[in-house]
């Protein structure tokens, strides 16, 4: 069962025509939200996120498009999917109508839900992307659904059999991993990439930066840097809403250390 618009039916009879303007333009948000025993993990900011991200693609947020109303139509499907631990995708776009020049703001939302699984791994292997490049400016920091090069991230990742890409920006500096944020540890300094580099403005990221400025452990530095860091690196931890936190073990010869990141998931984990 999917929520289309408030209305709950099979997955089989959703009908989205030929002019939806996420299919034709990738005029289109989207969130992924974590929920356990039916809460939605970090409900606040996931919502925040979409009404900022809403407002700066000018999409016309109704009025009674509340948190609680959020909260509501996410809930209600994992409901009707008989499920408690799930993974739920809300996609919001802007109404049929229009070429580039859309002709309403107004829009639309679709909520899925499934599963749970989380595939955590001991043995994490990453690599470089770099046949393009993420451009470095804000539009970037949103989570719309034009993702074609992460798609293309992902395919070279199965085809060289690894787990995951590090997606560099026009400088050829970080930017992010094809499905979270990424963070380098140099002793007690963590770095992560700045929001001016591109990287979307992940919610486990906000946390995880909230968790190392209250902690006098640790210094946190949201800078410019470079991949020749990546062979530097003590540890090296990626982050995203459903895994929360990934350690990484292997980077071309590198063999990383998991202590710091172990660590900080355990901070993160007592904050659900």
């Amino acid at each position: 069962m999917i929520n289309l618009n408030g209305t709950l039916i099979n997955n089989l009879d959703a009908n989205l025509t030929f002019e939806n303007r996420a299919f034709k333009y990738g005029d289109a948000l989207f969130e992924t939200l974590k929920i356990t025993a039916s809460k939605i993990h970090f409900l606040e900011d996931h919502y925040f996120r979409l009404m900022a991200s809403m407002r700066m693609l000018r999409m016309e947020i109704p009025l009674n498009f509340t948190m609680e109303f959020f909260e509501e139509e996410i809930l209600k499907t994992v409901k009707a999917n008989n499920l408690s631990d799930s993974r739920v995708r809300c996609t919001v776009y802007r109404v049929d109508g229009g070429l580039y020049n859309p002709t309403s703001n107004k829009i639309e939302y679709l909520v899925e839900a499934k599963e749970l699984i989380l595939n955590l791994k001991n043995d994490y292997t990453i690599e470089l992307f770099k046949d393009y490049y993420v451009y470095s400016g804000i539009l970037s920091t949103v989570k719309t659904t034009n993702k074609i090069i992460n798609v293309l991230a992902a395919i070279f990742a199965k085809e060289n059999e690894l787990d995951n890409c590090v997606l560099l920006n026009e400088k050829k500096n970080i930017v992010e991993v094809l499905n979270g944020n990424i963070f380098l540890v140099f002793g007690n300094i963590i770095k992560t990439p700045a929001i001016s580099q591109g990287c979307i403005k992940g919610i486990i990221r906000k946390k995880i930066i909230e968790i190392i400025l209250n902690d006098t452990t640790y210094t946190l530095e949201e800078t410019e840097i470079s991949p020749f860091e990546l062979q530097k690196a003590d540890e090296v931890f990626i982050t995203n809403a459903i895994i929360g936190i990934q350690p990484v073990n292997f980077y071309k010869k590198m063999v990383y250390k998991t202590t710091v990141s172990n660590e900080i998931k355990n901070m993160l984990d007592k904050l659900v």
